[in-house]
């Protein structure tokens, strides 16, 4: 889409168009590149020394990490949201990379498209805030890297609402649905760790200070960034073991509730059992011999057999009932 340039120092900040002059200029050069053409990435790659293999990596789906060039320190993130409805999935963590190219003096920031973290950042320098001017592309770095990273709360408190959403359902019903619920949370839980510890130990290198373009009044930014993905690591954790819970606790239900309809069953053919045992017997209609069943002939056989199959079923009943089976 495009490439912009800027320089920004204590008197102020200034646009350049041209690449060379922007980088040549007094102050911090802040290269903003979204969505380039080949020939604007190859432009700004040679007038800022950037490795082929950084460029590659920032255009490629690969882990968050932090690498040492000459010239210059390549540290990428990955911006993360949680969606609903793009893909089959009800919900799933969208991410796309970061990448932020720091010099000595300069800084070089690529994304695919507009994203927020660049854009605040952008604007905070844009408008000539002394916090910033006064600093090097190492703090501007670090907005970038902080607004990111402020970003997985959000996507964190999502799944949350989720899970507490799920454990009020779990508790009610054994719906098929609160299990999708139940294997939507660890999904996205899954997806946020495998971006979240790489994370955690690439800033943890800005934190320790050990790229040279990384300052050291600025390495107290990057520990602080690192203190909060330590506790987004750990709310991920406890939320996968609250959504095993919350999934043991459904299968736990259902397991149950199988053990109440196989009882009822149970229930049922006991009674039924005794009767078609007296039905069966007395449905072999042999008669007209002294050994056969004289009850055929009895003129009260009919109404009696029915009596002792009802009072045979009343006495299974109440036996069931005192034993809590009903």
């Amino acid at each position: 889409m495009t490439v912009s340039a800027i320089v920004y120092a204590e008197r102020g900040v200034t646009d350049y168009d041209d690449f060379d002059e922007a980088k040549a200029a007094t102050g911090t050069t802040w290269f903003r590149v979204t969505d380039p053409t080949r020939e604007e990435l190859e432009r700004v790659s040679s007038v800022c020394g950037l490795h082929p293999l950084a460029v590659e990596d920032v255009q490629s789906d690969v882990r968050p990490k932090v690498e040492e060039f000459e010239g210059n320190t390549f540290v990428l993130v990955k911006a993360a949201r949680l969606a609903s409805g793009e893909t089959s999935f009800r919900g799933e963590v969208v991410t796309q990379p970061i990448g932020l190219f720091v010099g000595d003096d300069w800084l070089v920031t690529y994304s695919a498209s507009d994203l927020d973290p660049i854009d605040r950042t952008w604007r905070f320098v844009r408008s000539e805030d002394a916090r910033v001017l006064q600093r090097g592309p190492d703090f501007a770095a670090y907005r970038v890297v902080d607004a990111v990273v402020d970003n997985y709360f959000r996507a964190l408190d999502g799944v949350e609402d989720r899970l507490e959403f799920v454990e009020e359902e779990v508790l009610e019903e054994t719906d098929v649905e609160v299990l999708e619920e139940i294997n939507d949370a660890r999904r996205e839980l899954l997806a946020l760790r495998k971006i979240l510890w790489p994370t955690r130990d690439a800033i943890s290198t800005l934190a320790r200070g050990d790229p040279p373009q990384i300052r050291e009044a600025t390495e107290k930014y990057y520990r602080d960034v690192y203190d909060h993905l330590i506790q987004q690591v750990d709310l991920v954790e406890t939320y996968r073991e609250l959504a095993s819970g919350a999934r043991d606790i459904y299968l736990n239900s259902l397991s149950m509730s199988t053990n109440e309809v196989m009882k009822k069953l149970t229930v049922v053919a006991t009674i039924v059992l005794p009767l078609s045992l007296v039905v069966g017997l007395f449905g072999m209609n042999f008669h007209g011999s002294p050994v056969n069943m004289p009850e055929l002939v009895w003129p009260y056989g009919y109404p009696a057999v029915l009596l002792g199959m009802a009072l045979v079923s009343l006495i299974l009943l109440w036996h069931f009932r005192r034993e809590d089976w009903l």
